[in-house]
């Protein structure tokens, strides 16, 4: 239901929207996008936007630019098996309509250890309507990123570890942010010290491969790539904190008011509340990961790197069970339109993700 109504949603603005030649022309890989106002544009074309660019050329020819290795490898990987049936641009949404599903199901799964019956799906709706959250549905790696972290931690819940690390090896093929179930999985596997969580140690070795791989075929590091051409780069975290408020109060910036109390909030929700362990070192080291990363604008795309962090939801859902009925349908409904209006603003190419 939610691919339709993002693709129909997209299939509307993809006629009423018409871009700035110069923001698009701004962006790489935009020499060939599908010309606007055909069907298939409506339904697919309106996608072709920002990394799903990457994505695309990667899966079509492989690693030939050296900014690309910035994006890892295992969801292009996917998008190249189902492009011979399927069609990239198709292929990519595919991929993550279905980890999508996944990450639902995983947070439902998730609930019911703290949720009775009635409010199990009170997390996975907050999820759904989160700003940002339209790129489960778009041609990026978040669906499939989140869906591994979930379930990795499901698994790990019931003391299955190999599948566990099997997942955070995967996720660490598809973002950097993957590494850090490593940081949950460990603290898991302390608790329990037993001989039988050693496959925790394989945990990271989806990340340390695809590092070692660039470094034997000659690739710049990932550090260095964000720093040539992306004009990121690596800084202690109250660094990239004292940059983001001072540049609040010398130029004051909605996105970027908004962007340090998500923040806050995120890091409040998942490890100053009440919550297990592993849940609080991992949103902690989530949290750290995005502060790492000084660019500018400051904090871009914070909202959508926090999705994976799921402890936060499933305090934020508890925080709110007296809020009941209708109360709650509009804060959902709130939540919805600043969703939308993000959504607006990536297929318009007003505003990076």
């Amino acid at each position: 239901m939610l691919r339709i109504f993002y693709s129909a949603a997209a299939a509307t603005l993809s006629y009423l929207i018409h871009p700035d030649p110069a923001l698009v022309g701004s962006n790489a890989l935009t020499e060939n996008l599908p010309t606007p106002g055909s069907l298939h544009y409506a339904l697919l074309g309106i996608w072709e936007r920002f990394d799903t660019l990457w994505y695309l050329r990667i899966a079509d020819r492989g690693y030939d630019m050296p900014a690309a290795v910035v994006f890892h490898p295992l969801y292009p990987a996917l998008i190249r098996a189902l492009m011979p049936v399927t069609g990239g641009i198709t292929a990519s949404l595919l991929v993550s309509t279905i980890a999508a599903a996944f990450l639902f199901a995983g947070m439902i799964r998730l609930a019911r250890l703290e949720f009775s019956a009635e409010e199990r799906l009170r997390p996975v709706i907050l999820l759904a309507v989160w700003p940002t959250s339209f790129i489960f549905f778009a041609g990026y790696t978040d669906s499939l990123a989140a869906a591994l972290v979930v379930w990795c931690i499901v698994f790990a819940r019931s003391k299955r570890w190999i599948p566990a690390s099997g997942l955070a090896c995967a996720a660490g093929l598809t973002r950097s942010m993957g590494v850090l179930l490593v940081v949950p999985l460990a603290a898991m596997a302390w608790r329990e010290r037993r001989s039988n969580t050693w496959p925790v140690l394989l945990a990271p070795s989806g990340s340390l491969g695809y590092w070692a791989w660039l470094h034997f075929t000659g690739r710049p590091t990932i550090v260095d790539a964000y720093r040539q051409f992306w004009n990121t780069q690596v800084a202690a975290p109250w660094t990239t904190l004292w940059h983001a408020v001072s540049q609040l109060f010398r130029r004051p910036d909605t996105l970027l008011a908004f962007s340090l109390v998500v923040l806050a909030l995120f890091a409040w929700a998942g490890t100053v509340a009440r919550r297990s362990i592993e849940d609080r070192v991992f949103t902690a080291a989530v949290v750290t990961h995005i502060l790492l990363r000084l660019c500018t604008p400051p904090l871009l795309g914070v909202e959508r790197y926090l999705l994976p962090a799921y402890p936060a939801f499933l305090t934020m859902a508890a925080a709110l069970q007296k809020m009941r009925g209708n109360r709650f349908a509009f804060l959902c409904c709130g939540l919805l339109a600043l969703n939308l209006a993000w959504m607006y603003a990536f297929l318009n190419w007003s505003l990076v993700l």
